[in-house]
């Protein structure tokens, strides 16, 4: 699969794990989990989680690399989650100005969502992925045998992702899910994660720098996840779990507002129910703080309430300036778990 992008273009190869040449980036877990991938390689381990997209882990990773005498013709190698590749991405987008990075996402959700469209960023204590660049790897490769060893909380993670791309653009996918939870080792697991893949590579090239409100369908919960994960200091959710969430709040606004059918919430919150991920959280009782966060969100402009509704399966725009007082009564509606 090619995606092209404003400079040129980049290829999705779904196949065994090839490491190129260069140096491998990657966290203490995928190391032990993949340790025979990584043996007589250049690798630097970093802790797993939301916290090494700091300021101060990119600052040490350049350091690192100017130690390691990397110059403008090596490779970075993201060998890993979400978290890993957006923050060996926005390396790759600055160090010497810019080099090249491949990613190899190891986690459902890195897979399916964040290792395509050259999104790459680190987070502020202001917010998530306040500091960051579009900035495309040079190749993508994916190996759904890497989701054997993945934990089954990160398979619910990556999860939430994939019914998000069947709401937002995919009924068929969201009826087969309905119809059979999507399991581990299942038969549908490749080609359930090249319809996803071939979702975001399409709604990236319409619109690569998020200008056209087409991209930005892919932020459907994630407004009001990204502020439960800020919230708790990304340590009670993960990714997914708290964009689980976001949808279901999300969804309910839309029906609030009129844009949705009465009854999308129930649908979207069983079918992530049916897929053991969360559908409330007693934090959005602090409608307050829960509104603050938002409202920084990069999603909103001059501090007006921005996010990605869906209308219908299938169907999903970006809404701007949302009515605040319809966002406090439906946070209203929640925050029981």
């Amino acid at each position: 699969m090619i995606v092209k992008h404003a400079t040129g273009e980049y290829e999705i190869r779904f196949q065994r794990v090839e490491l190129p040449e260069g140096v491998v980036i990657t966290d203490r877990n995928v190391a032990e989990a993949h340790a025979d991938l990584l043996k007589s390689r250049e690798v630097i381990v970093l802790e797993p989680g939301e916290q090494s997209k700091s300021l101060d882990v990119y600052g040490q990773m350049c350091r690192d690399l100017v130690g390691r005498k990397v110059t403008r013709k090596s490779t970075l190698v993201a060998l890993g989650g979400g978290v890993l590749g957006d923050l060996v991405g926005f390396v790759a987008a600055t160090y010497m100005r810019g080099i090249r990075y491949v990613q190899i996402p190891t986690t459902l959700l890195a897979q399916v969502d964040s290792s395509v469209g050259g999104k790459t960023g680190i987070d502020l204590p202001e917010g998530k992925n306040l500091v960051g660049a579009f900035y495309p790897p040079s190749l993508v490769q994916i190996d759904t045998v890497l989701l054997n060893t993945l934990p089954e909380r990160q398979f619910r993670c990556g999860m939430a992702e994939v019914i998000k791309y069947g709401f937002i653009q995919s009924p068929s996918l969201t009826d087969s899910l309905e119809g059979n939870a999507l399991q581990p080792g299942d038969f549908r697991l490749q080609s359930v994660v090249e319809e996803c893949i071939g979702i975001k590579a399409r709604m990236v090239q319409e619109d690569e720098f998020e200008t056209l409100g087409i991209r930005a369908q892919l932020n459907f919960g994630h407004t009001v996840g990204h502020a439960l994960e800020q919230m708790t200091n990304y340590e009670k959710y993960t990714h997914g779990e708290a964009i689980s969430i976001g949808m279901v709040v999300e969804t309910k606004i839309a029906e609030k507002l009129g844009m949705a059918q009465n009854g999308l919430t129930e649908r979207v919150a069983n079918l992530l129910f049916k897929h053991g991920l969360p559908v409330d959280a007693v934090e959005l009782k602090e409608i307050d703080q829960v509104v603050s966060v938002m409202r920084k969100d990069k999603k909103s402009l001059q501090g007006e309430l921005s996010m990605s509704l869906v209308r219908e399966v299938g169907d999903c725009v970006l809404a701007s300036n949302v009515e605040e007082g319809v966002v406090r009564e439906v946070l209203g509606e929640f925050g029981q778990s």
